[in-house]
């Protein structure tokens, strides 16, 4: 792994923060304008900057020449994603101890309460003779979501950049998305939990899933579109302390864990033999697995630091 397109520096990626940042135009007879990304000088300066143009050519350019050309953000609709891009999770079983950040820090900021956490821990053993291994679980944001397929009044939905939703407000409570579901990782909201003022106070939208909780509704992982938006990684990547999940771009073939290590995600699949859950269903799931071999921890030691999910409601103040 260490062979893996690793940052050095490991300085967190942004996802939302990508192209081109220089452009260079070329006019006969005259030095071209140049449009540097975050990049001014004063004009008049005599000092010349090395560029590379978009066929490949190096050419010096007037650094009175070059402006800065301001950083625009990427708006979108929450129901149609952001474009040009395809969300993958990778979780690597070799390295998760059951420490259970990435559920409590899910918890926490989706305001989840009682024991309707979106992410669960499994402890699984293929046979009794084999090794046990603890398996974070969560939804599997399919390209063929069967979920989506049976709402009769589109609540559950697929965006462009292959994050599957729940629209709240649409939610009649009919529970066929949880019935089509083969990997039983939604939950239904018997109750009308008080999640406090500022959960209640945060504007509604299928982003930002669960939040507030709606009685009769369904609810589930979302991949933290609230958190892509920013910039930032979804809470479970970042929260994990060994560095469990990483989270990238179909499209880019990059993930990137939650100490900014990147990797390339068709190598990695290919060198550690990831694999998708129930992928014989045709579901085609978003979320790959690496197998637990060559694991960094034993699974013995995960028990000692074993945190009950009431006591992480209790110390987040859930």
């Amino acid at each position: 792994m260490q062979n893996n397109l690793e940052n050095d520096n490991k300085s967190r990626r942004k996802f939302l923060d990508k192209g081109l940042k220089i452009g260079v135009l070329a006019a006969a007879g005259s030095v071209a304008l140049a449009k540097v990304f975050g990049y001014r000088l004063d004009e008049g300066a005599e000092e010349t900057v090395e560029l590379m143009s978009t066929d490949g050519t190096l050419m010096q350019v007037l650094s009175s020449q070059i402006e800065s050309v301001p950083e625009k953000k990427i708006d979108y609709n929450p129901r149609e994603g952001f474009p040009n891009r395809k969300f993958v999770m990778v979780v690597d079983l070799a390295k998760c101890r059951n420490a259970k950040k990435c559920q409590s820090s899910c918890n926490k900021n989706h305001y989840i309460t009682g024991d309707n956490a979106w992410i669960k821990i499994y402890k699984m053993q293929d046979n009794e003779k084999s090794a046990p291994y603890w398996q974070p679980t969560l939804c599997q944001h399919c390209d063929e979501p069967p979920c989506v397929k049976v709402c009769p009044v589109d609540a559950t939905f697929k965006r462009r950049d292959g994050i599957v939703l729940i629209d709240n407000n649409r939610c009649i409570g009919c529970r066929f998305c949880m019935a089509a579901c083969p990997y039983s990782v939604r939950i239904f909201n018997w109750s009308d939990p008080w999640q406090g003022e500022k959960a209640e106070s945060i504007p509604y939208s299928p982003d930002y899933s669960g939040v507030p909780a709606q009685k009769g509704t369904v609810d589930k992982c979302d991949f933290c579109p609230h958190m892509i938006d920013k910039g930032e990684m979804p809470h479970c990547v970042s929260a994990c302390p060994n560095d469990v999940f990483s989270f990238g771009d179909l499209y880019e073939d990059t993930v990137t864990n939650g100490s900014g290590q990147s990797f390339q995600l068709s190598k990695l699949l290919k060198d550690r033999a990831g694999y998708r859950l129930m992928e014989n269903l045709g579901t085609a799931p978003s979320v790959y697995y690496l197998p637990p071999s060559n694991r960094v921890i034993d699974f013995e030691e995960g028990l000692d630091n074993y945190t009950e999910f009431k006591s992480v409601e209790k110390s987040e103040g859930i």
